[in-house]
């Protein structure tokens, strides 16, 4: 009897980071604790943007600096991501606050609540975070 093949769903394929884009090195798992973010420089379309990475709950996640209010960067006090005790990622200039797992706008001024911040493929491997460039296009920067 042949042996079934798991169909790929949707978010399996979403969840994994691009196999044909080159992927840079960002930081040490270790040295971004719970809590703590670490900002970098990817190439993103033909352009350096600036990106952060966080570690929320041991899980890292990474999403382009720029607020979905107004195209700025996020953290007025250099890498300083997170509020509210650490539940939250804040944009320091309007106070627009973030989801930190999924990047959306919980709360903040009109017309950013529901979106959602860029975000930026990681693998991990052997300890080293990765980050890949997004596939999909994001809103350049002002």
């Amino acid at each position: 009897m042949p042996a079934q093949t798991r169909k790929r769903s949707r978010t399996d394929a979403a969840a994994r980071p691009p196999t044909t884009t080159r992927r840079y090195l960002v930081a040490r798992a270790e040295e971004i604790a719970p809590g703590q973010s670490r900002k970098f420089i990817l190439p993103i379309q033909g352009a350096d943007e600036e990106c952060f990475v966080i570690n929320f709950r041991g899980e890292f996640h990474a999403y382009v600096n720029r607020c979905r209010h107004i195209p700025i960067a996020m953290d007025w006090v250099d890498n300083h991501f997170f509020a509210e005790g650490g539940r939250y990622l804040m944009c320091q200039t309007h106070g627009a606050l973030y989801q930190p797992d999924s990047g959306e706008c919980l709360a903040g001024p009109a017309g950013a609540c529901g979106k959602f911040l860029f975000r930026v493929p990681l693998q991990i491997e052997r300890g080293l975070i990765f980050a890949h460039p997004p596939a999909a296009p994001i809103e350049r920067g002002l």
